[in-house]
């Protein structure tokens, strides 16, 4: 069985698949950036858009664009801040390998999370690529 596009070793239906199809959520900040990697590589905009926070979310248009044009090929989690089970906030730092127009590249982003009603949001983040 292939292993999850985040980089586990687990199948994706035992991995982020279950929050990508809504029968689970996120434990932590860390588990919602995994699965958004992986929503980004299978192209589930529903998915980026739901859990990206309102008050910095992108227009539609924009996601499927950016993930219609890429193809992701790996991702490395560099740490995390807070952003577990029972904090409100957390930080994530990693780097995204991908292709796109042909190109390989790679973007670095520290990544900000916060909890709203309960659920994990992506807000925003710091990235190079």
């Amino acid at each position: 069985m292939k292993s999850c596009p985040c980089g586990h070793a687990k199948p994706l239906s035992l991995c982020c698949g279950p929050f990508l199809d809504g029968t689970a959520q996120p434990d932590t900040a860390e588990q919602l950036m995994r699965s958004r990697y992986v929503a980004y590589a299978l192209r589930r905009v529903d998915y980026l858009l739901a859990t990206h926070a309102p008050k910095t979310r992108p227009r539609r248009a924009d996601i499927a664009q950016w993930a219609a044009e890429t193809t992701f090929t790996g991702l490395q989690i560099l740490g995390a801040e807070a952003g577990g089970p029972a904090d409100q906030r957390g930080t994530v730092t990693f780097v995204a390998q991908y292709r796109n127009g042909g190109q390989a590249a790679a973007m670095m982003e520290h990544s900000r999370f916060e909890r709203v009603g309960g659920a994990w949001l992506y807000v925003d983040g710091d990235h190079t690529a």
